[in-house]
């Protein structure tokens, strides 16, 4: 049954994007939905988050935010190479350094400003269909582990076969460190409760609203919490579907 939905989400390949336009569009994309990127020093373990602040597509300009954490700078600053990986709506959009990028001060924050990337990787990756819930059937999660003190508790937003999206009140983006392994995240699934171990891949915290944003990959999943996850995105696709019918009608 959930190896239909499988072969309904086959995965696109990758597109190379190389043309100025195409470059600069799909980074406004990331820059407007305020999307995490990941930078990757080549020679390091080490991940470092920063968002896009600007795109100038007749310059073929572009500028990060801080990078968190922020030692990241001195690799920077030695003109280490580096890669920049960022999600969109199951889309991947990455790219490697393309020359040195300036470090400066704006309005109080770090900025870093360099040129656009020659072409950027564009891969639609269906294969892991994420299913979004309700805002009145939002799941109650806890994420916890020997690497927090104390365990934090949220809500589930969506969830795929390979991670989902998390929401928690107030600033906790402090207490969670982008690449690690948290190894008890629990779901209180309608069926009954699953425990995991999970990567944290973004963070954000969203002061206008007050709302950390979290998205983890799950790791190490046995083949029972695997059954109940397709169980459960197998289910919020049938109810989606049913939906868009009765929209339909």
């Amino acid at each position: 049954m959930f190896n239909a939905l499988n072969a309904e989400d086959a995965p696109q390949p990758p597109k190379v994007l190389t043309t100025p336009l195409e470059i600069a569009s799909t980074l406004r994309m990331l820059q407007e939905s305020h999307d995490p990127l990941i930078i990757t020093f080549h020679e390091r373990s080490q991940r470092f988050q920063s968002y896009l602040v600007d795109i100038d597509r007749d310059s073929k300009t572009l500028a990060l935010d801080e990078m968190i954490p922020r030692d990241g700078e001195r690799y920077l600053e030695n003109g280490e190479p580096f890669r920049i990986e960022g999600f969109h709506d199951g889309v991947r959009v990455a790219w490697e350094s393309n020359g040195t990028l300036t470090i400066s001060e704006k309005g109080g924050h770090r900025v870093y400003t360099g040129s656009m990337p020659d072409e950027v990787v564009y891969h639609q990756r269906r294969n892991a269909f994420r299913a979004a819930l309700k805002l009145a059937q939002l799941v109650n999660i806890e994420l916890g582990g020997e690497k927090l003190k104390a365990p934090v508790s949220g809500k589930l937003l969506d969830i795929s076969a390979t991670g989902c999206k998390l929401r928690f009140e107030g600033d906790i983006s402090e207490r969670l460190q982008l690449g690690q392994v948290y190894d008890r995240f629990i779901a209180a699934l309608p069926f009954g409760s699953m425990t995991t171990s999970v990567e944290l891949r973004y963070l954000h915290f969203e002061d206008k609203i007050n709302t950390t944003f979290a998205g983890v990959r799950f790791h190490n999943m046995s083949g029972l919490v695997q059954r109940q996850v397709e169980r459960f995105v197998y289910q919020l696709q049938r109810e989606a579907r049913r939906f868009d019918k009765d929209d339909d009608l």
